[in-house]
């Protein structure tokens, strides 16, 4: 079970309060209420540039902004990443973070050759929670999720992040308070179990 919990909220949006900060807090409330030890980190409170080459990506220096979120994700053993679905993936601010703090020096051990056994996160799980405007049964089933499993496949997996659980979160827009009390309710056993 882990004992560190770090919440990553990617609303790009936080000039105001929106399901993604209401499920985030509602996973906190109950990481803590279990003695868990919980970080916060908001995407849209840092100010970073996007990368713009491979060269950049590999050899450039991490802005001063995310060193802490680098630094934050080290420390701990679960990671929940929450955002809205945008365009049927994740928003860009997500993107540009994620490829920022994920860069070799940090997420891959260098001296080995094989990618596949340069993981460096290893020993840390992950849950990915993701609303949107549709039926989440749609974008599972007909859309076959595939902007979430490229997250948890390509990127999470990838530098070693598992297992890594995913709750979708559909028709978010149209949401009636108890279902939303329910979701939060979700939300706070999940954080109890550290899952």
């Amino acid at each position: 079970m882990p004992e560190r919990i770090l919440i990553i909220q990617g609303h790009p949006d936080n000039s105001e309060g929106h399901l993604c900060h209401a499920l985030a807090d509602a996973y906190a409330e109950g990481a803590q209420r279990a003695g868990r030890t919980v970080k916060h980190l908001d995407i849209a409170a840092l100010d970073f540039p996007l990368l713009r080459s491979k060269q950049e990506w590999e050899h450039g220096s991490v802005p001063p902004a995310l060193e802490e979120a680098q630094e934050a994700i080290e420390w701990a053993e679960h990671l929940v990443l929450v955002f809205p679905l945008w365009l049927g993936d994740m928003p860009a601010m997500v993107k540009g973070f994620l490829e920022q703090v994920a860069r070799p020096s940090f997420a891959f051990n260098q001296e080995k050759s094989n990618p596949f056994a340069r993981k460096r996160l290893i020993g840390r799980s992950a849950r990915v929670v993701v609303t949107m405007g549709m039926p989440a049964l749609v974008y599972r089933w007909y859309f076959r999720a595939h902007s979430i499993k490229a997250l948890e496949r390509n990127i999470l997996g990838f530098v070693g992040f598992a297992p890594v659980d995913e709750t979708l979160i559909g028709s978010a827009g149209l949401m009636k308070p108890d279902t939303a009390k329910k979701w939060l309710s979700k939300m706070r056993k999940l954080g109890e179990k550290g899952a």
